[in-house]
């Protein structure tokens, strides 16, 4: 994010060496004025005051210190530092910071999100001084008067700083201040070559690759060309600038990884001879459908609609915000691995880094990006606030032009939804920051993306799911039934179905700790989930939390990602108005059953697990049409044909199949298939139980998608006619534990079905859990060590209805 490329110039990095001090606000005006006998601590850099506190034993993240009443300064000697010419490369500084060098003030910056290229001539020795000043005179301003207060931030004055709204929003976040140089700060000295003002474009048309490139150049060059892909073409060069577009035949394109392969390439620029890495892209072509009637809203990827699953983003760690590739690289295969091809990155958090983008690109996870902007009545008007608000934007776009992962940029994050819901008039509300200056920013840098103007909007008031993009929380915060899903029409939901998850080894006793509600809410999102568990499982979850905590506990993990299949099987079945649904949130950002699907420890939850069976891109999934009886549908979204042998069967008492059907099909490549279950037995039966002729026959239906030539399983389905509750049987569990090639599988068995199996193996993550067992059909697992594990496997297995546990 630097008006300057590091391209032909050598930068290095001043991560080390560095200590900090507190003082009172304002009592130091220059490095000079700091007392000697003030306490050092050492720093962490690129880091946060929250961070280096906490390795000295000073911040605890459980009952968090507010951190916005101290200036902060660091402090690094640059003794070692060649004297000369150099830019200090300052990538980001959280919030209000000054820079000196010795005692001379040489940059003041406002704004966490811009980074700052500045030129100085270092005689050798210098102390390289960054003041963080208190926050809190600045959250106390009040500037012009705002037409409407959000609920969700606890200071109002947010609106008026440039900095991220984690930490300010109580009952979603611990209140951890973003403080500190959180990305890196670097002495950048220039080489012979020098490439300024570097704009990067990689498209796909008709199956060719064009990239086009330009630049400022300095340097003793004659002969520049761009290269990719073994293809070269010449620069030309245009009052003082240089443009080269090549064209790349027969180019493998970028796919999300659901679809296709995330095929990358190197773009590198050629000066006489000597090779430059500039770039590493993609070629891809991205659209959105609207629908005739406007009211749509699919992403078109390579010509190919992409349903898009996911979740929204929240930090790799909310203390530290770190930006480099080890911090990112475990949650992002996590989400790749669960099957999500989408990470939405909303205007409640930060911008992230370059690292970010650069694993999303090779991962194949699409990138949907809100610009920092959430909830607020900004200050558009005020030519200053805008100065910032184009800087940091150029400067974001500029930083991830290359990245084929970035897909959708959307201009932040409820701010139409908050004046609309106070029941402010749509001149107040349809404000010209997101619909005027970020849609013109986006325009000009990144005409190639669509552009969504607020998340959500598109409805007749922007909160109605049936158009545009949605926050849908029928099912979830607002208690509804699961039909709701079908009922609402949603059409793309950038935010859904958050509830209080809780990961395999939460017992509940912490009280309230970690379980998030919204601000003023007598309700949190413990009742949410405790409300479908009665739905359900038929039962009185209090009651139940009183008489069987173990059963209340096993099924409390279970019903979440209960929600999330069954809504998400709604969505995505043939005819349905959805096409893409992102989960509210990705991971969380305290200890304890928070919104995520992943633990802040970075461990997958029982919801991962559910989102991971959901999300396959090849598919069985039911679909209960009443009295038009139940349909199974079959989904395939690779790029290849599979031929694959449909089952079907209705069982009585958990385990005696009273109908049962058998298919074989080809599955084309990108298409969808339904067949009625009555098609497949031959005659009539009543499979949901829509007619009630009698006493019900059955208790569950059992669909399952094999390969037709190995036999391997696919994905399997269920559908309870009765509930869940009348499908609950003490099953009887075997379990073996064998070894190929190293690796450690789990075979299961059941005598009786089960539902929300859950294998515990200590120190292993096993490839499925929380799932739904039938019997006679024995299922196969794969045991994967975590990190610093290599024992032979043990554990448990066990389900919500019975007291049977089967070990290994």
């Amino acid at each position: 994010m630097s008006d300057l490329s590091v391209i032909g110039a050598e930068a290095g990095l001043l991560d080390e060496g560095w200590s900090l001090v507190l003082t009172e606000p304002g009592a130091c005006a220059l490095p000079g004025d700091l007392p000697s006998m003030l306490e050092s601590i050492p720093a962490i850099v690129p880091g946060t005051v929250a961070a280096a506190l906490e390795a000295a034993g000073r911040f605890g993240r459980d009952h968090p210190e507010p951190l916005t009443g101290k200036d902060v300064w660091y402090r690094r000697s640059l003794a070692g530092e060649a004297p000369g010419p150099a830019i200090l490369r300052l990538a980001g500084l959280a919030t209000i910071s000054e820079v000196f060098l010795d005692n001379r003030l040489v940059l003041t910056s406002g704004s966490m999100f811009e980074s700052h290229d500045v030129p100085v001539d270092l005689a050798g020795g210098e102390t390289l001084s960054i003041c963080f000043r208190a926050l809190e005179p600045h959250l106390e301003k009040t500037g012009p008067r705002a037409r409407w207060r959000p609920r969700l931030m606890s200071r109002q004055g947010l609106r008026l700083i440039r900095t991220t709204a984690l930490g300010f929003m109580p009952g979603w976040c611990p209140e951890i201040h973003a403080a500190g140089p959180w990305r890196p700060v670097s002495l950048v000295r220039p080489g012979k070559n020098r490439i300024f003002d570097l704009s990067v474009f990689a498209g796909l048309a008709n199956e060719e690759g064009i990239v086009r490139v330009s630049f400022a150049y300095e340097g003793p060059g004659r002969n520049l060309s761009l290269a990719c892909d073994e293809r070269e073409a010449a620069f030309t060069c245009i009052e003082g600038r240089y443009f080269a577009e090549l064209h790349v035949p027969d180019v493998k394109p970028w796919w999300p990884h659901t679809h296709g392969e995330p095929a990358l390439y190197d773009v590198a620029l050629r000066i006489d001879g000597e090779e430059l890495p500039l770039a590493r892209t993609g070629f891809r072509s991205i659209a959105v459908d609207r629908g005739a009637d406007g009211n749509d809203f699919a992403v078109i990827v390579n010509g190919e609609k992409i349903f898009c699953r996911g979740a929204v983003w929240t930090s790799a760690d909310v203390g530290t915000l770190p930006g480099n590739r080890a911090a990112y690289e475990p949650w992002l295969k996590l989400a790749k691995e669960a099957g999500m091809n989408v990470i939405r990155i909303p205007g409640i958090a930060a911008y992230e880094s370059p690292e970010f983008f650069a694993l999303c690109d090779e991962l194949g996870l699409m990138v949907w990006q809100d610009f920092m902007f959430a909830n607020f009545d900004y200050p558009a008007a005020d030519p200053d606030f805008v100065i910032h608000v184009k800087k940091e934007a150029a400067q974001f776009l500029s930083a991830t032009q290359a990245s084929p992962s970035l897909t959708v940029l959307c201009g932040g994050s409820e701010i139409w939804q908050q004046g609309a819901m106070l029941g402010l008039p749509e001149r107040i509300w349809k404000v010209p920051l997101c619909g005027e200056i970020l849609a013109e920013l986006s325009a000009e840098h990144r005409p190639d993306l669509p552009y969504v103007v607020n998340s959500p909007s598109g409805g007749a008031l922007p909160f109605y799911p049936n158009a545009g993009v949605a926050h849908y929380y029928g099912v979830g915060a607002y208690k509804r039934p699961l039909e709701d899903a079908r009922r609402a029409n949603v059409r793309f939901a950038a935010e859904c179905l958050a509830f209080s998850n809780l990961s395999g080894s939460e017992t509940l006793g912490r009280g309230k700790a970690g379980i998030p509600r919204d601000a003023g809410a007598d309700w949190d999102f413990e009742d949410v989930r405790d409300h479908y568990l009665g739905m359900l499982y038929d039962v009185d979850p209090q009651e139940l939390c009183r008489t069987d905590f173990e059963r209340y506990l096993a099924l409390s993990r279970a019903v979440t990602g209960e929600v999330m299949e069954a809504t998400f099987a709604e969505w995505r079945r043939p005819g349905s108005t959805c096409n893409g649904a992102l989960v509210f949130t990705f991971q969380d950002v305290m200890p304890g059953p928070g919104w995520g699907v992943i633990g802040g420890d970075g461990q997958p939850k029982p919801a991962w697990h559910a989102l991971r069976r959901a999300f396959r891109p090849v598919q069985v999934m039911f679909a209960d049409e009443g009295t038009n009886g139940l349909d199974v549908h079959l989904l395939n979204e690779t790029a290849a044909e599979i031929p694959v042998a449909l089952e079907v069967a209705c069982l009585r008492d958990g385990k005696l199949p009273v109908v049962s059907g058998r298919r074989e099909l080809t599955l084309g490549s990108r298409r969808s298939e339904s067949i009625a279950c009555t098609d497949l037995f031959g005659a009539f039966f009543d499979t949901n139980y829509a007619y009630r002729f009698g006493p019900p026959s059955h208790d569950v239906t059992v669909a399952r998608l094999r390969h037709a030539e190995t036999g391997e399983p696919i994905a399997e389905a269920f559908h309870f006619p009765l509930g869940r509750a009348k499908a609950m049987y003490p099953a009887e569990i075997t379990a073996y534990l064998t070894e190929d090639q190293g690796k450690f599988w789990l075979e299961l068995s059941a005598d009786l079905f089960a539902q929300s199996v859950n294998v515990d193996a200590a120190g292993y993550r096993p490839g499925d859990n929380w799932f739904h067992l039938a019997p006679g059909k024995p299922k196969r697992l794969r045991l994967d060590p975590l990190p610093g594990n290599a024992g032979r496997p043990s554990g448990a297995i066990r389900t919500p209805n019975s007291d049977r546990i089967a070990r290994f």
